[in-house]
């Protein structure tokens, strides 16, 4: 009996070890410690919501040696971050860290930023050793005219890839992509990726719609039904919406 006991709590363990690993918190959920936090507070964790903000385009110090710059204290410019990125999706744009802007922010996403419209030079834009042919109907199912401004590289990469724009893991920044005549296109290989919908994993045709569009320079729409809406939930298969097609217009005539 002792041994039989000693069998299940070992079992009981290793079980809860597994859990764990499996269960690993999403790039993002660094948020939800600081739902209702506010202008003047001073919580673990502001710090990174600066560098998502940041990262983003939403939050700018004018000098980069600025204290407040990587530091937890929610001060002035961090609000108006805040209340921007809110009015943006429309949320209440309140300053405060409410339910709406908390799972909002942990939101898987596209990774480009308003103020990474030009790609970045010093990184040759076609790395043949690092690129990954991608067998897929679902992007064969595009054609060929999307890609007619652009020599296309598509690339499945994890965490740092050599693009000075590294990925975070599962959960967090799905892909990227770069400004017209660049022609980068770049997955994160640890997202779950699939042809279609599939529970708990991603429509590669779907993310890849939003990126050639990148591509084609438009930016982030913030008409939920748009394919450049920046957020993109598993499970999901969408396509070109009226406000993208104004996009191109605007853009191509």
């Amino acid at each position: 009996m002792a041994s039989k006991a000693l069998v299940v709590a070992y079992l009981a363990v290793l079980l809860v070890t597994l859990q764990a690993l499996i269960t690993q918190a999403a790039p993002f959920d660094f948020v939800k410690q600081l739902k209702g936090c506010h202008k003047g507070d001073r919580v673990k964790g502001v710090g990174d919501l600066k560098k998502y903000l940041e990262h983003f385009g939403y939050l700018h110090y004018p000098n980069s040696s600025d204290s407040h710059s990587k530091d937890d204290d929610f001060d002035d410019l961090l609000e108006r971050a805040v209340k921007t990125y809110q009015a943006n999706f429309h949320l209440n744009p309140s300053g405060t860290l409410d339910d709406g802007t908390i799972s909002t922010m942990m939101r898987p996403r596209c990774g480009m930023a308003p103020n990474k419209a030009q790609p970045d030079l010093r990184v040759p834009c076609k790395r043949p050793e690092r690129v990954q042919k991608l067998d897929s109907e679902g992007l064969r199912q595009m054609g060929t005219s999307s890609y007619e401004l652009a020599d296309l590289i598509v690339l499945f990469g994890s965490r740092a890839h050599g693009d000075n724009s590294p990925f975070d893991g599962r959960g967090g920044t799905l892909a990227h992509a770069y400004a017209p005549r660049d022609g980068r296109m770049h997955f994160d290989a640890d997202e779950l990726w699939s042809n279609g919908a599939a529970p708990r994993r991603y429509d590669v045709y779907t993310v890849a719609l939003h990126e050639i569009r990148h591509l084609l320079g438009l930016g982030h729409s913030d008409v939920q039904n748009a394919i450049m809406f920046p957020f993109i939930s598993s499970n999901t298969v969408k396509d070109m919406a009226g406000d993208d097609f104004n996009g191109i217009n605007a853009l191509y005539n």
